[in-house]
């Protein structure tokens, strides 16, 4: 499963070569973002928080191929009482890696940019006990843990002053493990910076 997935992810960047090179834009954006991961795929759900980055290339007025990974590491854990509701964070072993890669089609209303985008790639689940950053590079290299394909279809805006802006985006983080789609909300929102 992971040499099938690397070679649909080594595919996919030589497919945007040719595009990347045609590109009739001059715009690049970067960003980085924090993410909230709900996981349903478990005896209960359960919300991850996690950081992130995304990098993206204008190869129409209104396409641009993107690509992003993220890394989920700490745990939100809510309680109910009587008098509100309480929310903290806290280390978990449990992590995800999320890689994805397709495109983004937005329409640009003044400074505000507006779009939806569809994409493909992986999602890992590993145990570590290791602080984030060591969890994070002993997990990219996906030896650990179980990779299933994924797809990323969403929804959000961008509002820009200048180069500087702030994205929200929204979707379902469709991941396929044991023959069957499991359907998981996925929250960004972060700084993007438009070159």
């Amino acid at each position: 499963m992971k040499r099938c997935l690397w070679s649909v992810l080594i595919i996919a960047l030589l497919t945007a070569v040719p595009a990347l090179m045609a590109q009739d834009q001059d715009k690049f954006e970067v960003g980085a973002f924090g993410e909230f991961f709900r996981y349903t795929n478990a005896p209960s759900v359960q919300n991850f928080v996690g950081l992130g980055g995304r990098a993206g290339v204008g190869i129409t007025g209104h396409t641009s191929i993107e690509a992003e990974m993220a890394y989920d590491f700490k745990k939100n854990y809510t309680s109910t009482f009587t008098n509100g509701v309480t929310t903290s964070l806290g280390s978990t072993n449990f992590r995800t890696l999320h890689g994805f890669f397709g495109p983004n089609f937005h329409g640009d209303l003044g400074p505000l940019q507006v779009f939806v985008t569809g994409k493909v790639g992986f999602d890992n689940f590993s145990i570590s006990n290791q602080n984030a950053p060591n969890g994070f590079t002993n997990t990219v290299g996906l030896t650990s843990g179980t990779t299933a394909f994924a797809v990323y279809p969403a929804a959000g805006f961008a509002l820009f002053g200048h180069w500087i802006g702030v994205r929200v985006e929204a979707g379902d983080d469709i991941f396929f493990l044991s023959g069957s789609a499991h359907n998981n909300l996925r929250v960004t929102f972060g700084p993007q910076f438009r070159f």
